[in-house]
């Protein structure tokens, strides 16, 4: 998908797609899903069934072509699937990133595991295929042990491995998925911040002029909170690991016995660009979207003009 319209069309596409083929022929109990062009639903009729059902789907258009599996063996939980096409790649660990980067990386894969594995023996696969991947974008294996076994410190048994820590019984990963359940994802965080500032807005507009003015206190409170400090961001490069520490020293020179000296400094890191980003220009610059012979006759043409005068002249 090179275009940014192209997953947009491809979600129009696929939304009439099954609106038209495959939603109308189940049954209302049953249990569909759908990411982009991939398709989960569940179906009480035979194999022969299920399979006409896939083929006329597979005529609906020309230009596609739908590969389809069907599950013999009912699963009663959730089970981890991973695409042939996916590539095991995450940011790599020879990549100038922070430190902090490499650690969260590894501690969000895992809390997506926990989160979705149903049951312990599907955690540990998806467990080594995480460990598995990171080995291969050159994470030292020590590194991960250490990541791991900070992950699993509260819920990890005394005869746990030192070299490969994990957990070791269901009981301690059904512990550490009921914690997980209980906290909001970022993007349900997010959600939850975007309503309470609509219904926070609304609620403005009836309340009386003293609810006002509090609230009004309230929101000059939290701005005076950072009142006094200065923040300075510069782009992470490892070459400049000390880079902060000398702001910090550069500053205190100055300012340390000054009145400005109850300013507290905070140096923060900007991550370095994605490069495949940088290179894949969504949309050209508009001096490419001009015709340059057009703007090359026009620089030409008062030249041109002004030669023929001084001739006459």
């Amino acid at each position: 998908m090179g275009s940014a319209f192209t997953l947009t069309l491809a979600n129009i596409f696929m939304w009439k797609w099954e609106r038209q083929t495959i939603l109308p022929k189940l049954d209302s109990h049953e249990i569909y899903g759908r990411y982009i062009d991939d398709v989960f639903f569940t179906c009480n009729q035979s194999e022969d069934k299920v399979k006409e059902l896939l083929e006329a789907a597979n005529n609906f258009h020309p230009n596609i072509k739908l590969e389809y599996k069907i599950e013999q063996q009912w699963y009663s939980g959730i089970i981890g699937h991973h695409k042939p096409s996916a590539q095991p790649t995450v940011v790599s660990f020879l990549s100038d990133h922070p430190r902090h980067v490499f650690q969260n990386v590894i501690h969000t894969a895992l809390t997506r595991a926990v989160r979705y594995s149903s049951s312990f023996e599907v955690f540990n696969n998806e467990r080594r295929a995480i460990r598995l991947m990171f080995l291969y974008n050159r994470y030292p294996s020590n590194y991960i042990n250490q990541q791991f076994q900070k992950f699993f410190a509260d819920y990890m048994s005394s005869s746990s491995s030192p070299f490969i820590p994990m957990i070791t019984n269901p009981s301690q990963f059904f512990a550490l998925r009921q914690k997980l359940s209980t906290q909001p994802t970022a993007k349900q965080t997010q959600l939850a911040t975007s309503a309470a500032a609509v219904h926070l807005i609304q609620n403005t507009q009836n309340v009386t002029q003293r609810n006002t003015n509090n609230m009004e206190a309230t929101v000059k409170r939290n701005n005076n909170k950072f009142k006094n400090n200065l923040f300075v961001h510069v782009t992470h490069e490892a070459r400049l690991k000390g880079l902060a520490r000398e702001i910090h020293m550069i500053h205190d020179s100055f300012f340390k016995d000054t009145s400005y000296a109850n300013i507290r400094l905070v140096v923060g890191h900007r991550i370095d660009p994605n490069i495949e980003f940088e290179l894949s220009r969504k949309r050209p610059s508009l001096s490419l979207l001009k015709d340059p012979l057009e703007k090359n006759q026009n620089e030409i043409k008062p030249l041109t003009t002004a030669t023929k005068t001084n001739e006459h002249c």
